[in-house]
């Protein structure tokens, strides 16, 4: 029995250290949303940390603040989709066997 136990520790150990590499992987990854035909683009990193905003000159000189604001909320939607699917597709093999609560 105690030999299992310290096999079990090792394994989760193991796991832990994965896990960390995964979620620093992850953290470095750049993501980028876009709106209307890259109108605006909005790269975020897996930290959800905003790394740089694109707004095509022509669209920004139009002068439609409204249209503009729009468009910033589609870009910021969908890069804030794509860092949680590649969340979840990422860590989530390391917590859906786990059947913790909370993750």
């Amino acid at each position: 029995m105690r030999g299992n136990m310290k096999n079990m520790m090792k394994q989760m150990q193991k796991m832990q250290k994965e896990m960390g590499q995964a979620q620093a992987k992850l953290e470095e990854t750049e993501f980028t949303g876009v709106a209307n035909d890259d109108l605006v683009k909005i790269t975020m990193n897996g930290k959800r940390e905003v790394q740089s905003v694109d707004v095509k000159e022509d669209i920004a000189e139009m002068g439609d603040s409204e249209f503009l604001e729009d468009l910033i909320l589609l870009a910021l939607n969908d890069v804030l989709g794509q860092v949680d699917d590649e969340t979840e597709e990422v860590m989530g093999k390391y917590t859906n066997d786990l059947n913790i609560p909370g993750f």
